[in-house]
């Protein structure tokens, strides 16, 4: 298996839901519309293009969706942390999700590379 780990999807989808959630929140009670859109969008993206890596078509594919997956992860710590630094978002809630998506960054860095250095190493063979 590719993943080596199938905690990712779960970690991605629960990054998913807390987004959705602070959404909601920044939407009805912070009356924010805009930043929190955008951070919605890239953070539940991640998981679905995990999704879509599970049946990729080959492994260029794959590194391909995954690739896409972590800009969307990275984007959203962008969005996290204008929203922090400007106000809408609490500093005990942002360095819970901040650090959530950071580590979900590294993990999909870290497939990336590693798949990579595989087909490579396959390649060569």
């Amino acid at each position: 298996m590719l993943f080596g780990d199938k905690d990712i999807y779960k970690r991605c989808y629960a990054f998913a839901l807390r987004i959705v959630n602070a959404y909601k929140f920044l939407n009805s009670e912070k009356n924010e519309r805009v930043m929190s859109r955008q951070l919605l969008r890239c953070s539940t993206s991640v998981g679905a293009l995990l999704c879509e890596a599970k049946f990729a078509q080959s492994r260029a594919d794959f590194v391909n969706k995954v690739s896409v997956a972590l800009k969307e992860a990275n984007e959203s710590l962008y969005w996290i942390n204008l929203l922090h630094d400007s106000g809408y978002i609490a500093t005990a809630a942002y360095d819970s999700v901040c650090r959530e998506a950071n580590e979900i960054t590294s993990i999909l860095a870290s497939i990336v590379k590693n798949t990579k250095e595989n087909t490579l190493k396959y390649d060569l063979q």
